[in-house]
């Protein structure tokens, strides 16, 4: 440090060389300078005059506190970083280091270049089954060779059932050059895998379990003038349903003859959902009820222990299956009831000997009782004709079908409710589609809509108890409470 030529202190940095440390002089009063680091705060590249320092605000001094030749290097750093972080977030180019002059000889600071990023990004989609996978991956221009890897590391936990598979798919690298890191996939109730790419490319699998969620959807509508498909479809009621609902009252309600408009019904089903609030699978039936002018009823499905398949139950516990059903087709009116009449194609009257029940062509027809099938043949008059000869030595027999069902044939073995075949026009005996259905006893024709059909047997000891608990908790959902 030196001084000027009238004995003062010099400010000039070049001066300095000779001096290890500036001089321990402090007259802040005197009106010379003070080398009290922290008197200065004015300029950041200067310390200003003594008395500039005196008249200063206090505030500034405390705030500044740092060596000017600091202070310009501490700003300039600052700038570099930022210069940095922008280059970072345009995606430009590294610029080349650059140097920063303090102003002293000895001080020189190299910022070094910002790191080149290129942000990921994220995909979505679907494909048509597990076995397009690779091809879709390979098609957003991931290496064949990957897209093959991350597939074969998801097969197993995809399988091969038929069905879309959801992929959601984390990529690196420029348009030409991708990279998979991550990729989620995922069929539609939630199940599937998450691949994660390790440093050398390959994949480490992370199974995901299905994520299902049971709803109960409770739907309340009436019967209107056409018919209890239009009705139930209108109000709510997923039209696969339909059938099983009719099937339930088969067996309590005519529903060409008892059904009349205004008539009020509900239905209960369960649907499973998933994570994204997307139906799985077919919806499940749980409760019935139907309420006419005349009497009404309210079903329940339950598996009975050491039962194959679900029945349906009153609230007592009786089952609803009787000797037969008293209607053995869905959701068809009666057109020709039993007893004589003038015959349409044959003109002349004679004994009508059974229920005309007109349904569309393809409509299922079902074994009123468990039996042997004795006959499925053709006839000139009945058409396609199947005859069932049942347990308690009773014989149903039905018309005009337009095929068979699988496995119908001489000495085969139905269950009660099981389809023989479809509704149809065959035969010459007939004007339109309609199922032609008699009942014979002791070889005598009787009227399927007046005869007994008999009770439904009642639950019993543990299966009764079973059966209260699970309709108490169907009773729980239809009013609103959560399912347990």
């Amino acid at each position: 440090m030196t001084r000027d030529d009238d004995g003062g202190v010099s400010f000039d940095p070049k001066s300095w060389a000779g001096d290890a440390k500036p001089p321990a002089t402090d007259r802040p009063t005197d009106g010379e300078a003070t080398f009290d680091v922290k008197s200065w705060g004015g300029d950041a590249a200067s310390p200003a005059p003594a008395e500039t320092v005196a008249k200063a605000p206090e505030t500034a001094s405390r705030t500044v506190g740092r060596p000017p030749f600091l202070a310009a290097a501490g700003a300039s750093a600052l700038l570099l970083i930022g210069g940095g972080l922008a280059a970072h977030f345009t995606g430009s180019a590294a610029p080349a280091p650059v140097v920063v002059d303090s102003g002293a000889p000895s001080t020189r600071l190299v910022a070094p270049p910002p790191a080149i990023v290129v942000n990921a990004s994220r995909r979505t989609l679907v494909v048509a089954g597990p076995a397009e996978v690779a091809t879709a991956l390979a098609g957003i221009g991931i290496a064949p060779d990957s897209a093959v890897a991350a597939a074969r590391v998801a097969g197993p936990a995809l399988g091969t059932a038929p069905g879309e598979i959801r992929l959601v798919f984390d990529l690196v690298g420029p348009e030409d050059a991708r990279r998979l890191t991550r990729l989620e996939a995922t069929r539609s109730d939630g199940a599937g895998v998450v691949l994660v790419a390790s440093a050398n490319g390959s994949f480490a699998p992370q199974i995901v379990q299905a994520k299902l969620v049971a709803e109960v959807k409770v739907v309340r509508g009436e019967m209107d003038a056409t018919s209890f498909y239009n009705a139930a479809v209108t109000a709510g009621v997923n039209d696969t349903l339909v059938s099983e609902i009719a099937k339930a009252f088969s067996y309590d309600f005519n529903f060409a003859t008892d059904i009349k408009a205004g008539d009020v019904f509900e239905v209960a089903f369960e649907q499973k959902v998933n994570p994204s609030g997307e139906e799985v699978g077919p919806p499940t039936l749980l409760y019935v009820s139907l309420q006419t002018a005349e009497k009404s009823k309210s079903l329940y499905r339950f598996l009975a222990p050491g039962e194959a398949e679900p029945g349906w139950f009153d609230g007592n516990g009786r089952s609803t299956v009787t000797a037969l059903m008293r209607t053995p087709v869905d959701g068809a009116r009666i057109t020709s009831n039993f007893g004589p009449r003038f015959h349409p194609v044959l003109h002349y009257t004679r004994l009508h000997g059974g229920t005309d029940f007109a349904a569309p062509v393809g409509t299922p027809v079902y074994s009123a009782a468990g039996g042997v099938v004795v006959s499925a043949s053709p006839s000139r008059c009945a058409g396609n004709m199947a005859i069932v000869k049942h347990d308690n030595g009773w014989e149903t027999r039905y018309f005009h079908l337009s095929r068979y069902a699988d496995g119908v044939v001489a000495g085969a073995r139905v269950t009660q409710g099981f389809t023989i075949g479809d509704v149809g026009n065959t035969g010459v005996c007939t004007t339109g589609p309609h199922l032609h259905y008699e009942v014979h006893i002791d070889g005598q024709k009787v009227d399927p809509m007046s005869i007994d059909t008999g009770t439904g047997r009642t639950l019993e000891s543990e299966a009764l108890t079973a059966f209260r608990k699970e309709r108490d908790r169907i009773d729980q959902s239809r009013a609103g409470g959560p399912m347990r």
